[in-house]
């Protein structure tokens, strides 16, 4: 018999989500069917917790977690890869059997498309905006990656503390600390780079998350917001020269990798990526 697959996303105003296409024009190459259905817990009026319960009693193969559900969901579930665990973050759950393992495919998605979009971008002093379960993710791919102190700024203070001080305890007290919006002045004036990791500039969520006074030539940028592929953040950077990098690379290697624990097979990237192109182009 042909395997088949149903497979969800469970999050906030997710109605925008390029995440079926992705999936689902993925499976029609590699000839098995494949149905990537949107759980909206706005829509639904159903917690996470509800979502991920029914999820598995209807038979699904596994769901991927967004916005704003990525921490709240962890309690609802029975096992943890080790990076979900170490981050405290979940964008992937997979049905094996009678348990629900969480995975984490956020950090390593980052970390192939920073190195993929900005390959020799400078990373002495990176600022972050975020420190939900998306920035816990982009922060442990970039110290990953070699930046030597990343500050986190978070509209919850004790937030950012918190994130700060898991990853200094991985990556060495020298390498991570908090930091206040107010301090943002200073902190751009000498970064070489901004990681914008909240939900600011989504469809559902329009604007800037931060003033815009605030960018200058002398920083990259790299938003993890997808759609719209150029954020207002984006496009104040880019008119100013910064080079910048938006979440499309984010979004597609992440999927490359949810798609391969969901299904099992391997993926192709650069037919993912191609498609998205597509997709952002209609």
């Amino acid at each position: 018999m042909m395997a088949s697959f149903l497979v969800g996303l469970i999050g906030s105003g997710i109605g925008p989500s390029l995440s079926p296409p992705l999936h689902e024009q993925e499976a029609v190459h590699h000839g098995f069917p494949y149905v990537y259905r949107l759980l909206d817990t706005d829509r639904l009026g159903l917690d996470v917790g509800e979502l991920v319960r029914t999820a598995r009693r209807f038979g699904f193969d596994g769901l991927n977690i967004t916005h704003p559900c990525k921490q709240s969901v962890i309690p609802h579930l029975d096992e943890l890869s080790p990076d979900a665990r170490m981050l405290g973050a979940v964008n992937t759950v997979v049905f094996d059997g009678e348990r629900a393992v969480g995975h984490n495919t956020d950090w390593t998605g980052f970390a192939e498309s920073f190195a993929r979009g900005l390959p020799d971008a400078p990373t002495h002093r990176v600022v972050q905006l975020g420190a939900g379960g998306a920035g816990a993710a982009v922060a442990h791919a970039m110290l990953t990656m070699g930046a030597d102190l990343v500050t986190v700024v978070d509209a919850d203070p004790a937030r950012a503390r918190a994130l700060a001080g898991e990853l200094a305890g991985r990556f060495g007290a020298e390498r991570a600390r908090p930091a206040t919006p107010s301090e943002l002045p200073g902190l751009l004036a000498e970064a070489d780079g901004l990681v914008h990791a909240t939900p600011t500039g989504m469809a559902h969520h329009p604007g800037m998350p931060l003033p815009a006074g605030l960018l200058h030539p002398g920083l990259w940028v790299a938003d993890i917001v997808y759609r719209p592929l150029e954020t207002e953040l984006l496009r104040h950077a880019r008119a100013l020269g910064c080079r910048t990098l938006d979440g499309g690379g984010m979004v597609v290697f992440q999927a490359v990798h949810a798609f391969r624990l969901f299904t099992g097979r391997e993926p192709d990237a650069e037919r993912m990526l191609a498609h998205l192109t597509d997709l952002v182009a209609v």
